[in-house]
């Protein structure tokens, strides 16, 4: 006990009131960083351990060598039952989500969310470490110590979270400014004769330079074609990839143009002409808000100097005649 008393007086002289619970909540998370990996790493599985002794022929041990190679490349893949959500429906969403913001490896959640986990823990320990400086040189305020704690912290969780939401966004934008010439030049090459396997992979070159975004989708939705997936399926997969109102349109307007046998040309003539309407409108729409945004600037550069111009001599003149008369 009088060990226990001495270090909780040398906690309280240096670092001040709190310094034992700084101390005590330091201490807990540098144990729970150090068990984590034990407690996350996964067991092997007896069937799996059997089936891999049990096998002889040579093919089904190359096999069985490839996969342990693709696991041992993976290093979060023993971490995946920490790192990814347990509910399917919150899974799907945060791959839908990684996917409209242009990141398709399938190991994608994974690495956001030990993205999430690394920095929040790194700067929740910057955040310990300035507390107890500050309160080992000063006296800050149990509020101040709260925040400088757990702020740095919780933005570090944050962060990668405001990334993905800021190259989602990004990302529907090029497509949404995209799509209009995209679609004219599908119409330019379905007129010509091509086929619309053929116009989706001759419109992905074209516009690769321009919307590099919208030219993986259509690269994406060719390949997939090649590969024998139905066209119906590929359209509606690539309209949940985009997750543009635009897209998910056109996708509609092609699947009904297939399904009662209408011209394709004829639909997109009519969709192009539309989607260029609607990029005139989003254009005229963003220039009648420059006025109202322009106000407040206008207002703070120009009325101050006016009313310099105008009050100032009058105030300079009250001012001087105050002076002279209480001389």
């Amino acid at each position: 006990m009088e060990i226990l008393n001495q270090i909780n007086g040398l906690l309280t002289e240096y670092v001040g009131p709190f310094g034992p619970v700084i101390a005590i909540g330091f201490l807990g998370l540098i144990m729970v960083l150090l068990t984590l990996p034990a407690l996350l790493q996964k067991r092997e599985d007896p069937l799996d351990k059997l089936n891999r002794t049990s096998r002889a022929s040579n093919h089904a041990k190359a096999g069985q060598q490839l996969r342990e190679n693709s696991g041992a490349a993976d290093k979060l893949a023993k971490y995946s039952d920490f790192l990814e959500p347990k509910d399917e429906e919150e899974y799907s969403a945060s791959r839908l989500k990684l996917i409209q913001a242009g990141y398709r490896s399938k190991n994608a959640v994974r690495m956001f969310h030990f993205a999430q986990f690394a920095l929040g823990s790194i700067l929740l320990l910057v955040g310990l470490v300035y507390v107890i400086y500050a309160s080992a040189t000063g006296d800050p305020t149990t509020q101040t110590m709260i925040m400088a704690s757990l702020g740095p912290g919780i933005v570090g969780y944050m962060a990668p979270k405001y990334w993905v939401n800021r190259r989602q966004t990004q990302r529907q934008e090029e497509i949404t400014n995209g799509f209009p010439d995209s679609l004219d030049m599908m119409l330019v090459c379905v007129e010509a004769g091509q086929s619309l396997d053929q116009s989706i992979i001759r419109v992905a070159e074209e516009i690769r330079a321009g919307y590099p975004a919208l030219a993986d989708e259509f690269d994406l939705v060719a390949h997939e074609m090649k590969a024998g997936k139905d066209k119906t399926n590929v359209l509606r997969d690539m309209s949940e990839r985009a997750g543009v109102q635009d897209v998910t349109s056109f996708v509609t307007v092609l699947i009904q143009s297939q399904q009662f046998g209408t011209s394709i040309a004829e639909a997109l003539r009519v969709y192009a002409s539309e989607m260029r309407d609607k990029r005139v409108m989003r254009a005229e729409e963003k220039a009648n808000t420059l006025p109202t945004k322009m106000t407040l600037a206008t207002m703070m550069l120009t009325v101050p100097p006016l009313l310099i111009i105008l009050i100032g001599p009058s105030v300079y003149g009250i001012a001087e005649t105050l002076s002279g008369s209480n001389f």
